[in-house]
């Protein structure tokens, strides 16, 4: 009875188990994502389970003629081999070169083996080995569909199964541009970029053919959405267009809400200083008139005229027509100079909390006109715009988020007068106003990201007041 002994060795089928694994950068990130495969063997082929049940009935034939009446031990033989051959009857495992898609095994006593998933016994018939247990095979399930897997390879997450095509579906990332599956790399990995403050994921392709973004939150245009498209080729998202202030006499009241910011904090402008919303080629024929002033490239949004200049505005709302802007209607305004200001110019078409940084930073340069503060570099006169603009973000959020009535940073106890006037904004235009905080912080240009964050750090220690103050006295920061 050596054969059975070969046979009831039992199967010894092989997984690895996939595992979810991640490599995250700042923007570009790569995931490394195995699968396991189902790898079995039947122990012998039907050749050989056919050779060995005929040399036991043999071996059988041969004892009942040497023997008187048997004996139980020849006939629990008899009726085991019988069973087995029933078994092959069921349907025999297929014979090729690969592994074959079920690992199977013969008459294994009943109560031998538990299945992992139904935990009743195995008993006779097939069974999978894997995973360190073994399964009926209409119990080995995805994770995911709770269908039976039957294929050769499965994938694994943790310690849950799935189907290839399941598991691809859950956890194979797609692009947040075309939604198709992120393709992989030259070495077999999932590489893509993402946006570092919206987290919008996307396929490399996309930065070189020429996928739009929004010029306000710089989210790239989904396949499926439309942005909507402004006369001077940037593109506004829908969430953006929103809140989007488009003329100059829309913009009126933000004005007003900002002078009452810097009023609110002991800083009045007393002049009335004219501000005008523009377009782009306006506000870029504006800067090349000025002869001094540092600019933020590649591209400026606003700027604060001193010298005298005529400046064509946008006077009246433009409508909407399909994902266009239409029936721009503009006017030209002669700028006299009747102060250190001639003007403040913003770049029509952006949300209301990005036009009020704007704002604000431009009022700062004002300011610092207005009360000779001459001689400053420029990562000094723009940091300290900067740090302005933060505040009144800072303080917009605060308020949106209907938390208290104090403008400006907690940590410069200066309250704003406007703040208490503002409702609790969307979740969207919260998040873009931390959007802008964001890139406030994180500008790597010398003269607004340096520049600000000296800044803000002596704002954070000595306040606002005595900042300024050792600003005009030396030209530098505390």
């Amino acid at each position: 009875m050596r054969w059975l002994n070969k046979i009831f060795k039992g199967s010894n089928h092989k997984i690895s188990e996939g595992q979810y694994q991640g490599v995250f950068a700042d923007e570009d990130r790569v995931w490394d994502m195995p699968s396991g495969s189902l790898d079995g063997h039947a122990h012998s082929g039907n050749e050989d389970l056919d050779h060995a049940i005929a040399l036991s009935l043999s071996e059988e034939e041969q004892r009942k003629a040497n023997s008187i009446g048997g004996s139980s031990e020849v006939d629990d033989d008899e009726e085991l081999a019988r069973a087995l051959q029933a078994s092959l009857d069921i349907g025999s495992p297929p014979r090729s070169n690969q592994s074959p898609i079920y690992p199977s095994t013969y008459g294994y006593p009943t109560g031998y083996k538990i299945c992992a998933g139904c935990n009743n016994e195995i008993g006779y018939g097939r069974f999978l080995s894997c995973m360190g247990a073994v399964w009926h095979p209409q119990c080995f399930r995805c994770h995911a569909c709770g269908e039976p897997i039957s294929e050769h390879e499965f994938s694994m997450s943790g310690n849950d199964p799935y189907h290839k095509s399941c598991y691809k579906e859950r956890y194979h990332p797609k692009c947040d541009v075309c939604n198709n599956f992120i393709p992989t790399n030259r070495a077999g990995l999932i590489e893509y970029r993402a946006h570092p403050f919206w987290g919008q994921r996307y396929c490399p392709s996309h930065e070189h053919d020429n996928t739009p973004r929004c010029c306000s939150c710089e989210r790239m245009e989904p396949r499926n959405v439309q942005y909507i498209s402004l006369d001077d080729g940037r593109k506004l998202c829908l969430e953006c267009l929103d809140s989007a202030i488009m003329d100059t006499n829309e913009c009126q009241p933000l004005y007003i809400e900002i002078r009452d910011f810097y009023e609110g904090m002991n800083m009045r402008i007393s002049q009335q200083i004219p501000m005008l919303l523009v377009e782009r080629q306006a506000l870029n024929e504006a800067m090349q008139g000025e002869k001094e002033g540092s600019h933020h490239m590649p591209e400026t949004r606003g700027l604060c005229l001193s010298e005298e200049q005529t400046v064509s505005t946008i006077a009246r709302r433009p409508r909407i027509g399909g994902n266009r802007i239409i029936d721009m209607f503009t006017e030209s305004r002669k700028l006299t100079r009747r102060c250190e200001v001639t003007a403040i110019l913003i770049l029509y078409g952006l949300p209301r909390l990005l036009s009020g940084s704007i704002l604000a930073h431009e009022l700062m340069h004002a300011w610092l006109r207005l009360n000779g503060f001459r001689t400053l570099s420029p990562d000094v006169e723009e940091g300290i715009c900067q740090v302005l603009s933060h505040m009144w973000l800072e303080s917009e959020v605060m308020a949106g988020s209907g938390s208290s009535s104090h403008g400006a940073s907690t940590s410069s106890g200066i309250s704003s007068s406007s703040s208490s006037k503002k409702g609790v904004r969307s979740q969207f235009e919260k998040k873009l106003g931390e959007f802008f905080m964001h890139q406030i912080a994180m500008d790597s240009s010398p003269a607004y990201g340096d520049g600000f964050r000296a800044g803000h750090a002596a704002m954070l220690q000595y306040g606002l007041k005595r900042t300024l103050d050792h600003i005009r006295m030396t030209g530098n920061f505390p």
